[in-house]
């Protein structure tokens, strides 16, 4: 906690009158989004299996983090010491199989008084700022640990082309004009896939990412073949396109 404490110092003083004028001007409103792409950094830093990177990362958060902490401090709400006895003791109540002595039969058990021990509902304590596909495996997760779920991945998949069908219904009444159903439609279905994903033990967040990656990847040796054709990558027609796309995914099938 000494290393801790003195980092913890190091805030205090950029907040000073003497400290920084940045810093000093930032509340837990300002530092909001900073928080979240610091966040994504730490998951970025993960997927790139460099323990460097990971740990410049972790200590980005750490530190604001810290600076969350003494933002409130100096508004009179808590103190650090607080915030790590407050956190201290609810893990100690949440894990009563490590620190008490109560048994869980299975690992469903265990999440459901987890979840339990968080709130009074089956959704109380939802972030709803998560990623959307995220929470909507969390969600659909959630009702599995009450029973509410299909016995196997076929009646997902049935599901998914129920909504699918609702979908091409909406196009066919005129309803695409109407942005709120479409929205909706599009919505049940994505809903029905994150669920798909959870059924197969497929994180739905991290897949797509990785299609969305591999896109990317694509696109960009099509444009390098056309600068290399000396073609305008605009001007090629749908068809020129398509050939560049499989001409770039072969290429990179190989690798």
């Amino acid at each position: 906690m000494s290393r801790i404490r003195e980092l913890y110092e190091l805030v205090t003083k950029l907040r000073s009158p003497e400290g920084c004028p940045w810093d000093r001007e930032q509340t837990n409103e300002t530092l909001k989004n900073t928080l979240i792409e610091e966040s994504y950094e730490v998951l970025e830093a993960i997927e790139s299996g460099d323990p460097e990177k990971l740990k410049e990362e972790l200590g980005d958060v750490l530190f604001l983090v810290l600076m969350h902490v003494r933002i409130a401090e100096e508004m009179g709400y808590f103190t650090l010491d607080e915030v790590v006895e407050f956190t201290k003791k609810k893990m100690v109540e949440r894990h009563p199989h490590v620190f008490g002595e109560r048994e869980f039969k299975d690992r469903d058990e265990l999440l459901t008084n987890w979840e339990k021990s968080k709130k009074k509902g089956t959704f109380d304590g939802l972030t709803f700022s998560l990623p959307a596909l995220m929470l909507a495996q969390l969600v659909s997760e959630r009702a599995r640990r009450l029973g509410f779920d299909w016995p196997d991945p076929r009646g997902v998949l049935d599901k998914i082309e129920e909504e699918i069908g609702e979908f091409r219904e909406a196009l066919k009444c005129g309803n695409i004009t109407k942005k709120s159903k479409i929205e909706e439609e599009l919505g049940d279905i994505l809903f029905a896939l994150a669920n798909l994903s959870r059924h197969m033990g497929v994180e739905a967040e991290e897949a797509l990412k990785y299609t969305v990656r591999k896109f990317v990847e694509r696109f960009k040796l099509m444009e390098s073949y056309a600068r290399k054709g000396k073609m305008r990558f605009e001007d090629l027609s749908l068809e020129e396109m398509e050939e560049l796309w499989q001409r770039a995914k072969k290429e990179l099938n190989k690798e």
